[in-house]
């Protein structure tokens, strides 16, 4: 069978174990995860070489990979990843600070033929560092999607419709990120990032059962902050809220100056910014 994709000619990246170039094809047509949106990824940030929030990677990862019934082999463990993140980020000069994302897949095959053939890719690309943003982010509600919540909500999974529509949408409208509702049409998330508010300088997020990504970022800020709350978003809360922020592994916090007509200020958000540094 032939393969469908490329990839970049000038980088490398690491496929099933191996170190491969980018001129070769690694996707097959009937790929699980291109074609059913059948797998998981994790966007992980490194720093001189190292998996920044790696223990919080991992456990999220393997506990997915159970949630989805994967057949994961013996073989793909948290050293053998972390061995090929290490090498692919110093082949493509990136190791001092890098994006990498690890795709992982089912395998390839119909709804009731596949062949459970476990595979993955990991990509990197070289990051600057910076810091937290100086002007805020402008963002608003993404209308036309609920997202569901379920047993999958929580995974970083390869169906994302609508985080990729509210995206479009969000270009469209000429802001920076869109907030996402779920079933309950209540704001569980935003497209790349998890959302917190402020109020009175008390410190909120979304619980995990209103179905927001269990981010990796938002995880280590609760662990950080012990007297942070999760409680139910609804639109009012947040045009009540005195600040909000979005937080994801690689950009780490970011304030949000407005939502639709609603302006926010950010001093506990730069609080709690310099708390994680």
């Amino acid at each position: 069978m032939a393969f469908l994709f490329y990839f970049d000619a000038m980088n490398f990246f690491v496929v099933n174990g191996n170190l491969v170039t980018g001129d070769n094809a690694y996707l097959f047509p009937d790929n699980h995860s291109y074609r059913y949106g059948d797998g998981l990824f994790e966007t992980m940030k490194i720093e001189n070489g190292d998996i920044a929030f790696r223990n919080y990677h991992f456990k999220r990862l393997f506990a997915g990979l159970e949630v989805l019934k994967f057949n994961t082999p013996v073989l793909f463990t948290e050293q053998q990843i972390e061995t090929a993140i290490r090498q692919l980020c110093k082949k493509n000069n990136c190791e001092k600070l890098a994006r990498v994302r690890l795709s992982v897949s089912r395998g390839n095959g119909g709804l009731y033929d596949c062949d459970n053939k476990f595979s993955y890719l990991i990509e990197c690309w070289p990051l600057e560092q910076k810091g937290m943003n100086e002007n805020g982010l402008v963002t608003d509600i993404f209308p036309d999607a609920r997202k569901s919540i379920d047993a999958f909500s929580n995974l970083k999974s390869a169906n994302y419709l609508p985080y990729v529509m509210a995206a479009v949408w969000a270009k469209e409208n000429k802001l920076n990120d869109a907030l996402i509702l779920n079933q309950h049409g209540r704001i569980c998330d935003a497209t790349i990032a998890n959302v917190f508010w402020v109020k009175d300088e008390n410190i909120f997020t979304p619980p995990l059962s209103d179905g927001c990504i269990a981010g990796v970022m938002r995880n280590r800020i609760l662990d950080l902050n012990k007297g942070i709350r999760e409680s139910i978003l609804t639109e009012d809360v947040l045009l009540n809220a005195d600040e909000v922020f979005l937080t994801n592994v690689i950009t780490g916090i970011r304030w949000v100056k407005q939502c639709g007509e609603k302006l926010y200020t950010n001093s506990i958000t730069s609080k709690i910014f310099s708390k994680l540094l």
